[in-house]
């Protein structure tokens, strides 16, 4: 039986995935999963062989992901935010690093008004996975959390991932806030990365993303609007005497959904921030 190093099992699928337009670190992330290893031991391991059984996986799965655009999380089942791994299939988004930096910014404006000395009430709104949900829950101390998503199958995984983390978390199905309201619970902190993406720009996302996320977690009407438009239209029912509501935004969306707040809320107190990029991703809403 044949035998194949893991540099030219990495030298191979590079040289495959380039032909494809394909990012090449995939086939380290591939061969990491499939060795159960890290980066730095992959290295010092280049010239160890592998067997045909194996690199006929890895082969098999770098195809996948070529040719079909099958994201590498979901060949691995799972994907890193803020220092954690969370299970991802195809009902839910795959993290993105911008979402971590709308963590930061909600934990360090709660520090700023020194909200963390008391006990809070917060919201995840399209949930997803449960990364924003859970990964709040575990960062501040004094929190109860909720989550909500529309997606029976979105919230089977959010769970999942909660109870590998021990995240006390309180999960409903529903659309946006109508659980909360439906119980009449009252939120200090109300966050969401909802669906924000026209569909006029769906030809210009990747194949990766268009066909294997989720459409509900991606695509909004209204030029991308909708969601935002929804959900603050029912804060009014749920928020408590003082709020923050904190948004994940497409770049271009700041002022746009900066009205749609004022609208509703014309004494709040709203700040546009940028991402790593310089590009506007969040907003932040003292209500």
């Amino acid at each position: 039986m044949a035998k194949h190093t893991i540099w030219e099992a990495r030298r191979w699928a590079s040289s495959f995935l380039t032909e494809y337009n394909r990012e090449t670190n995939v086939a380290d992330l591939l061969l990491m999963h499939h060795l159960q290893c890290g980066r730095a031991q992959l290295l010092a391991n280049a010239r160890d062989e592998v067997d045909e059984e194996f690199f006929n996986k890895f082969q098999r799965d770098i195809h996948i992901h070529a040719e079909e655009g099958v994201p590498v999380q979901h060949l691995i089942g799972h994907e890193e935010f803020y220092g954690r791994e969370f299970i991802v299939n195809q009902h839910v988004l795959i993290p993105r690093p911008e979402t971590e930096e709308l963590i930061v910014a909600v934990t360090e404006h709660l520090k700023k008004k020194a909200w963390l000395e008391r006990k809070l009430n917060m919201v995840d709104v399209g949930t997803g996975s449960g990364i924003i949900a859970i990964t709040l829950a575990l960062e501040l101390t004094d929190v109860e959390m909720r989550a909500v998503d529309l997606s029976s199958d979105a919230l089977h995984v959010a769970k999942q991932n909660a109870a590998t983390h021990k995240a006390d978390v309180c999960f409903y199905e529903g659309s946006f806030l109508e659980p909360i309201m439906e119980y009449g619970d009252k939120m200090d902190v109300i966050v969401s990365n909802p669906p924000y993406i026209p569909e006029s720009d769906r030809s210009s996302l990747s194949d990766v993303v268009v066909n294997h996320d989720p459409e509900l977690a991606l695509f909004a009407e209204d030029n991308g609007l909708a969601a935002y438009r929804a959900i603050v239209s029912q804060v009014p029912h749920v928020k408590a005497e003082e709020a923050l509501l904190a948004f994940e935004i497409g770049h271009n969306q700041g002022e746009a959904v900066s009205t749609i707040i004022t609208e509703t809320f014309p004494d709040a107190t709203i700040s546009v921030l940028q991402d790593i990029n310089q590009k506007d991703r969040i907003i932040l809403a003292w209500l």
